[in-house]
């Protein structure tokens, strides 16, 4: 009889992916954990668990990527779980931006107590912080060039370990593109504000207006006592399009433009913008061209400690911009900031906004008048990617258009200066432009100089960026102390009370709703656009979780083969086959005598498969089992270094 079914025989490997949001998260944040304590009420216990891994988890709650919705598997019946604004409700109630001290004084104890005499353990923060029992006298400092997402990440986690951290910053200011590149409609300063100065607390040194050259670099870093360096300076210079006319009046590089509208320089974009590019940092440009402040001589630089009163009032002088479009080499399907669902709902925001969409088209010439830009003649894209998803456009010589313009917003990738960088510093540059470095540990070819986020590896996510951070910490911890700490999983499993099992009433029926916003004709340059569920939306869109956690555990001994589990079954997912109809992955296990041996004269006997991709935990197969056989255990890990 042919093998039918192709199953595989669980592993730790397996159970982990069966929490497909906590295995996209870079930084592995537990969020079907918080969600699902969310849909309790346990408010507080939910922002615990969302900032044990993440030391940015306020400004995550806001623009985070999400990449744990795109493997939501409530995604692939209808709608994912709205899990990144989830966490933006439990951080407004306790994270920095909250009004909850004694939550965020507590945190670094690893222990908190909820006042229900229950202490609540952060494993996560708990294993970073155990990394500071170490051997008297080795108090290295450490230097982190750069105070962006990663740079401030790593700066947080080594401070927590104990060592003397300094953040040496170009700008004026700590934040790197969250501040300099993210429109504040999207995620106001006072939060990333308040989550930085969180950080700064802990004992870490910032050195602003302080950028890395060839006068002051590495050896220089090294001459006055840094014992290790993190490279996270990210990729803060636009490219530019090698076409005739990119260097016209009204070109602009989407970096700078958003660089300077969020200092509140003013910037002249006429009447009608065309934004070229497919991905966030495309959409942020579009939708902020619709917001720009007039031009005017006599208005100076924004002063980012000005009153939010003073911000609101300039944010109003609008420019003017009647028209905006977006143009992609992608198609919709192919564009890159509509791959997720964060990016999704940020399409509909700005067509809402009044964006036009224009895919599939490509530049080929900005046209001039006397030096400005008056246009763009666009050319057909017929495909973007080859066959291997390598970016290969193909060009239709018989589609071309033109569009009239104002000003032309390039928002084509982002490159990083490494002009600090001497021979003699022995760290390797790719042919990408970028720093070479060991993917898991971020290790470059200089003994003691780590580098990580947009300047190791291109323009990538905030979350990634603050996982390269975190990473960065433990690889540097790991060289200061002449060992590596091994990694380890922590599995916590509890069989749950079968006859009192149950989950929300019509929780599998219930939509997606996205957070509200503010009406369109109150949308400002500063005005943030999203401003939260209440808690009891928060309660309603945790419920569609499917818990993913709870799995149905089958004991093969107590089954009686009366077929119940599988006839109750709403999504058809449980069958009882033969034996010898399963595909067994992986073969591997084969290699074993014992599984092997038990094998052997079996023809006759049956299995119990499930496909846990259907699977809702609706717990009637346990509920209905007249023996038991079948019970519903939750389980939950963490990933961390061990302690050596």
């Amino acid at each position: 009889m042919a093998n039918n079914y192709k199953t595989v025989v669980p592993d730790m490997e397996f159970w982990k992916k069966m929490v497909p949001c906590q295995a996209a998260c870079p930084v592995r944040t537990d969020a079907g954990k918080y969600v699902q304590l969310i849909a309790k009420g346990e408010f507080e216990q939910a922002y615990l668990v969302a900032r044990s891994p993440n030391p940015l988890a306020s400004i995550c709650g806001r623009v985070c990527a999400a990449p744990c919705e795109d493997n939501c598997r409530r995604g692939k019946i209808d709608s994912p779980v709205s899990i990144r604004a989830l966490k933006r409700s439990v951080c407004e109630k306790y994270g920095v931006e909250s009004l909850a001290p004694d939550t965020q004084k507590n945190l670094f104890e690893g222990l908190v107590d909820l006042g229900n005499g229950t202490p609540w353990h952060l494993p996560e923060l708990s294993a970073v912080r155990g990394r500071a029992e170490r051997r008297p006298g080795q108090r290295q400092r450490v230097a982190v060039a750069g105070g962006g997402a990663a740079g401030i990440a790593c700066a947080h986690d080594l401070a927590v370990m104990g060592y003397e951290v300094t953040i040496f910053e170009a700008s004026g200011s700590l934040g790197g593109m969250m501040i300099h590149g993210i429109p504040e409609f999207r995620l106001p300063r006072s939060v990333i504000d308040k989550e930085i100065d969180r950080i700064v607390q802990l004992g870490v040194r910032v050195r602003l207006n302080s950028p890395l050259s060839d006068r002051f670099g590495i050896e220089e870093l090294r001459r006055v006592g840094y014992s290790a360096v993190f490279l996270a300076i990210g990729t803060q210079r636009g490219r530019e399009l090698q076409i005739e006319g990119n260097d016209l009046d009204g070109v602009i590089k989407a970096v700078d433009f958003l660089l300077n509208i969020n200092h509140g320089y003013r910037v002249t974009l006429g009447k009608k913008v065309v934004v070229i590019g497919g991905g966030f940092v495309a959409f942020d440009a579009a939708r902020m061209a619709l917001r720009a402040l007039e031009a005017g001589e006599d208005e100076p630089p924004r002063d980012l400690t000005m009153p939010v009163a003073l911000d609101a009032a300039r944010a109003a002088l609008r420019s003017g911009v009647a028209e905006v479009r977006l143009c992609s080499l992608e198609s919709f399907d192919e564009m890159p900031a509509l791959r997720t669902e964060q990016g999704r709902e940020e399409f509909d925001e700005a067509r809402r906004e009044g964006v036009s969409f224009h895919p599939q088209r490509g530049p080929k010439k900005i046209l001039g008048l006397d030096g400005r830009v008056v246009g763009l003649e666009m050319i057909g894209v017929t495909r973007t990617y080859d066959q291997t998803g390598r970016f290969d456009p193909v060009y239709d010589p018989d589609l071309v258009e033109t569009m009239l313009a104002d000003s032309v917003i390039l928002a084509v990738g982002q490159q990083a200066d490494l002009s600090f960088l001497k021979p003699e510093d022995g760290v390797q540059i790719t042919n990408r432009g970028t720093i070479a470095i060991d993917p898991k540990t971020l290790a470059s070819t200089a003994p003691g100089v780590y580098a990580g986020g947009d300047v190791a590896f291109g323009p990538r996510n905030l979350i990634d960026a603050i996982a390269n951070g975190k990473r960065a910490a433990s690889s540097i911890d790991d060289y200061l102390r002449g060992l590596v700490c091994p990694a380890r999983v922590d599995l916590m499993i509890e069989q749950l009370p079968t006859q009192t099992y149950s989950l929300p009433s019509g929780y599998e029926k219930l939509p997606r709703t996205a957070p509200p916003s503010i009406n369109l004709d109150r949308r400002t340059g500063i005005s943030e656009v999203e401003t939260g569920y209440s808690d009891e939306e928060a309660r309603v869109q945790a419920e569609r979780c499917l818990q993913c956690h709870t799995q149905t555990i089958y004991d093969v001994d107590k089954c009686v083969l009366c077929n119940r589990c599988v006839d109750v079954c709403p999504e058809y997912c449980l069958k009882l086959v033969p034996l010898a109809e399963l595909d067994i992955e992986p073969k591997r296990v084969f290699d074993d005598p014992d599984f092997a041996a038990s094998f052997s004269g079996t023809e006759s006997m049956s299995a119990m498969i499930k496909d846990d991709e259907k699977c809702i935990r609706c717990g009637l197969c346990a509920i209905r089992c007249p023996t038991g056989a079948m019970t519903m255990e939750v389980f939950h890990y963490v990933e961390h270094d061990a302690i050596a």
